[in-house]
């Protein structure tokens, strides 16, 4: 049988190398195979026909939401910011920045100053606090959430792992080693300890004489470890001590004169930091914080004026006709 065979025909889309021949059979060709095609399966993910469901909204389901939310959102914020309000509070700052500070004699004190500078700030609670006083200390500018901050520690170290104690990780640099000798607790969040007293370079006493008590030392002592849990803005306050209310009859901290004693060794004023003294109560919602309470209320007069705005408009404008009239 002779097949006549052309370059035409294959320009026109017949594969290379064969021509189709009456009878379904092929002539030629060193494929063989079948024909590839990019068309997605025949199945309702890939040929979009999953069901769907699309709301419709309307005056009837729209305003009703405004108005709901507006009326739940503020009253919730007012109750957050009228219970914020009620928790008393007061702040010292003893950075020493001011020329008539007490502390503005160590305000230049360095890392190593032996004995620390000590001053006394004298103040005044004009209010007593009635219940558990929490004392905070506080800093500003103080960047905790820098990523290599962050990174500097060893966890096993931390978790008394020995391998990491005589071997720590190269995270820690250049906190990991002194003089060839491995730091423990090593790192910069370590280093950089407030209130720190042990010895990665900065610290004066070894992580074993952290404090007095045998049960609150080394790495599991209470002020270490607060530390350790890096804050997220620059400006933080972290727990230092708890003042317990011993006698439901008598306020924790009676409105008086009184005097706060301060070992200065954390030097701040080289990255324009200051350091704070908080004394605060807290309530069911935690400590003193307006913005939970103005964002509720803020939240919720939006809602509810957004519903007024559209009530209105549906009103004037939703009834009107708009369908094009017909000519006979």
């Amino acid at each position: 049988m002779a097949v006549n065979y052309s370059a035409k025909e294959e320009a026109d889309g017949h594969p290379s190398g064969g021509v189709g021949v009456p009878g379904g059979g092929a002539v030629g060709g060193s494929g063989g195979g079948a024909v590839k095609t990019r068309k997605p399966d025949n199945t309702a993910f890939k040929q979009q026909r999953l069901p769907a469901w699309q709301p419709i909204l309307t005056a009837g389901t729209v305003l009703p939401a405004f108005f709901i939310i507006g009326l739940i959102f503020i009253p919730i914020g007012i109750g957050i910011f009228v219970t914020s309000n009620n928790i008393r509070e007061y702040e010292i700052d003893y950075t020493g920045t001011e020329p008539s500070s007490p502390c503005n004699k160590c305000l230049n004190v360095s890392w190593d100053s032996t004995p620390p500078c000590t001053c006394t700030i004298n103040f005044t609670l004009e209010h007593s606090f009635e219940s558990n006083v929490f004392m905070y200390y506080g800093l500003s500018n103080f960047y905790q959430n820098h990523r290599r901050y962050v990174k500097s520690r060893d966890d096993s170290q931390l978790n008394g792992d020995n391998s990491s104690l005589l071997n720590p990780s190269k995270e820690c640099e250049p906190y990991r080693t002194n003089e060839d000798k491995p730091i423990a607790p090593c790192g910069a969040i370590a280093n950089s300890m407030f209130n720190g007293t042990t010895k990665p370079v900065n610290w004066p006493k070894p992580v074993y004489m952290l404090d007095s008590e045998p049960d609150n030392n080394g790495f599991i002592n209470e002020d270490f470890i607060v530390w350790m849990r890096t804050a997220a803005l620059p400006t933080f306050r972290k727990l230092y001590r708890l003042i317990e209310r011993k006698n439901n009859l008598q306020p924790t901290l009676q409105a008086g004169k009184y005097s706060l004693d301060i070992a200065y060794n954390y030097p701040v004023h080289s990255f324009d930091g200051r350091k704070r003294m908080i004394l605060s109560t807290i309530s069911w919602m935690g400590g003193k914080n307006p913005f939970l309470g103005i964002a509720y209320i803020t939240v919720g007069s939006i809602c509810f004026f957004l519903g007024v705005v559209l009530l209105f408009i549906h009103h004037k404008y939703g009834n009107r006709n708009t369908s094009a009239d017909i000519p006979n």
